[in-house]
């Protein structure tokens, strides 16, 4: 069955259109609907602005423990603050969060190299036009950064390994009568990496004067973890407000190793959804390898033809689009 040229054009432009109006709204509506959750955090939590009702009575009445509380909520707001002006990270940051020694010159020479070289093997197996600049695009900026990326991840799953053992032994330090630097030397010397020397850029740091809690903040931008997080604000909340810090930090021991059980559950059992998104997404490609192999002509038409690289481009937008919702929907932060 034949269409008319201007049906055939009707489509392809409600097709394009279609296709890059799903790619919009996958990349715009996890930013929207994640600052419409802070903001909703925000009023349920009531860390607003103080009223201006509250006299002067009234606050010199306040009990004790109020005060504690609402210095302790100040101390967490600030380090809420500066988590969220480091949102932004650039290479060099990634580059240091990955534990890697070179400057960013080095990346992107490498990452420059790199699409070179993929797209002069691209051009030599006779790729299409548009294939070649696709790959020329993902060679340079694409693939450099999410190998950056996978290397920042896996470090920092293997700090996580780690990180509780090492608050036990910090732990252990405080009660038989250590000071808090000795206690972090005994871990820089016997936990490995990268545990190891995050925390002897802490002891590192307090020989020229760095005080723990901003040490602790530094590690946090090199590691930047929630784990990490809930260790600097145990040693802020204990800088400013005192208490018994080897019996707070035995209590975040505890939260890190019920956290790690936590994620392993939800990690199994979400590995039903995600292994049903992983072969959902690779179908598609698998059918048209195997159809290529077993008879290359009848795929001849999408792969030579200009109105075949428009159905191909369409395509591709659409299983981005696809791919995209369904890591958001299998994707469970704890």
């Amino acid at each position: 069955m034949f269409f008319g040229d201007d049906l055939t054009s009707t489509a392809l432009m409600v097709m394009v259109a279609l296709a890059v109006g799903g790619v919009i709204f996958a990349i715009i509506y996890p930013m929207l609907a994640g600052s419409a959750s802070a903001s909703r955090i925000k009023a349920v939590a009531g860390t607003g602005p103080r009223r201006e009702g509250s006299s002067l009575r009234s606050r010199m009445m306040e009990d004790p423990k109020d005060s504690r509380r609402k210095q302790i909520q100040e101390s967490l707001n600030q380090i809420n603050e500066k988590e969220k002006k480091k949102k932004n990270k650039s290479v060099r940051v990634r580059i240091q969060q990955a534990g890697l020694d070179f400057t960013t010159r080095t990346f992107y020479l490498a990452s420059l190299v790199l699409g070179v070289v993929l797209t002069a093997a691209a051009m030599m197996f006779g790729a299409p036009l548009i294939v070649v600049g696709l790959v020329a695009f993902a060679g340079t900026l694409g693939l450099p950064r999410w190998i950056l990326n996978y290397l920042v991840k896996r470090r920092q799953n293997k700090f996580l390994t780690d990180f509780a053992d090492a608050i036990d032994v910090l732990v252990r330090g405080l009660k038989s009568g250590l000071p808090v630097t000795e206690a972090m030397k005994i871990i820089s010397t016997e936990q490995g990496p990268p545990v190891g020397p995050e925390f002897l850029e802490v002891v590192e740091g307090q020989r020229v004067g760095i005080p723990i809690d901003q040490g602790i903040e530094r590690m946090v931008e090199r590691v930047p973890l929630a784990e990490v997080n809930f260790l600097a604000i145990v040693m802020t909340i204990q800088t400013k407000t005192g208490g018994n810090l080897s019996e707070a930090l035995g209590n975040l021991s505890r939260v890190l190793r019920d956290r790690k059980k936590m994620k392993a559950k939800v990690q199994a059992v979400s590995q039903e959804a995600k292994s049903s998104a992983a072969i959902i997404g690779s179908l598609p490609f698998c059918i048209v390898g195997i159809m290529y192999f077993l008879n290359p002509d009848y795929l001849s038409p999408l792969l030579h033809t200009n109105m075949g690289h428009i159905l191909l481009t369409c395509s591709g937008a659409w299983m981005t689009t696809g791919i995209l919702v369904m890591r958001k929907m299998i994707a469970f932060e704890i």
